[in-house]
């Protein structure tokens, strides 16, 4: 297996070394594993953290900047961070309004947030936790109790983020957030593997011409395994999972996310065929993003996120931002 790095032990410290040159508009903290906003939010604004296991960029230290994080603790490929660097990230982060963890519902992940916490609560800091939970496939899965958290973590991210520009308070961002993560479904199907740096082998087997529906973002089983078929049944696949689980007549936002090794030519196939699907529901798409924007390493497929549009929550996705890996408005 072929991999741009130079060593499976220091890919994270090396990506690390890599984002913190590519923008400066970040500061990244490489001995506790932190990546900061380089001018901090406003003094009592509250302050937005979450993170994760990398592997998923730009999740999350993609979204560090005004309008969205003002922290993100990545953690080894695949392993959450730990809670020193959530309490690290807080402490760097708080200016005075409180912080927030957008917490996606992976177990270490939850675990390891709720410790931080309880450490940052020590400290006399508030903080509140919002858990994300969007992912229908599954109800439980190797790694929650409970749905997975997937592409909802970006629309979160963004809203709350937009709240917290404008001068919410904690109570009220955390409120954006909890909101947010109501109105989204995802659903995700793997064409193929990931390999893991350190594994340097496919995580899991596929057939020639097997799909995985409803994978998870780490390789986890989905719903079952399927016969490989043409883009327009795989998105009406995605899209009835989604609108089966919630009522999403009317506008709508949607996220057709690659996986991390779906060319853009294929996402925009997918695209088309996911507006026709969720057209024939009466679901009308307001506003939408194509790319890779949570992915899980070189995994091909896609998944695909509705958000309903509720008219503040386009207000706030509308929302000047600024990071590495959203930018309009500023």
């Amino acid at each position: 297996m072929k991999m741009l790095i130079n060593s499976p032990e220091t890919v994270v410290a090396d990506a690390l070394a890599g984002l913190a040159a590519a923008h400066p508009g970040l500061r990244v903290d490489a001995e506790r594993r932190i990546v900061l906003r380089a001018e901090p939010g406003a003094a009592g604004k509250p302050a937005l953290i979450s993170g994760g296991g990398s592997g998923h960029e730009p999740l999350h230290a993609g979204y560090v900047g005004f309008g969205m994080l003002d922290a993100a603790c990545p953690g080894e490929v695949f392993t959450s961070p730990v809670p020193d660097q959530m309490l690290a990230a807080a402490q760097a982060a708080d200016t005075g309004g409180g912080v927030l963890f957008l917490v996606k519902n992976y177990t270490g992940d939850v675990l390891n947030f709720q410790l931080a916490a309880d450490l940052l609560e020590d400290e006399g800091i508030a903080s509140r936790s919002v858990l994300i939970d969007d992912d229908v496939a599954v109800e439980d899965s190797l790694y929650t109790a409970g749905r997975r958290g997937t592409g909802a973590t970006l629309f979160a991210e963004k809203h709350a983020g937009a709240a917290a520009e404008r001068g919410a308070g904690l109570d009220e961002v955390a409120a954006v957030a909890e909101r947010t993560n109501a109105v989204c479904r995802s659903f995700g199907i793997a064409l193929g593997p990931c390999t893991t740096p350190a594994a340097g082998r496919p995580g899991f087997e596929l057939g020639e011409d097997e799909i995985e529906l409803g994978v998870g973002i780490h390789g986890e089983p989905g719903r079952r395994r399927a016969r490989y078929a043409p883009a327009s049944e795989l998105a009406e696949i995605a899209v009835e999972a989604v609108c089966a689980d919630l009522d999403f007549r009317g506008d709508a936002m949607v996220l057709l996310n690659g996986m991390g090794a779906s060319p853009l030519l294929e996402l925009y196939v997918v695209y088309a065929e996911v507006v026709r699907a969720l057209d024939r529901r009466g679901v009308r798409v307001v506003r939408n993003l194509v790319g890779d924007y949570i992915t899980s390493l070189d995994m091909p497929g896609f998944s695909v996120t509705v958000c309903r549009a509720e008219p503040e929550l386009v207000a706030l996705w509308d929302a000047p931002v600024q990071t590495p890996a959203l930018r309009w408005g500023r």
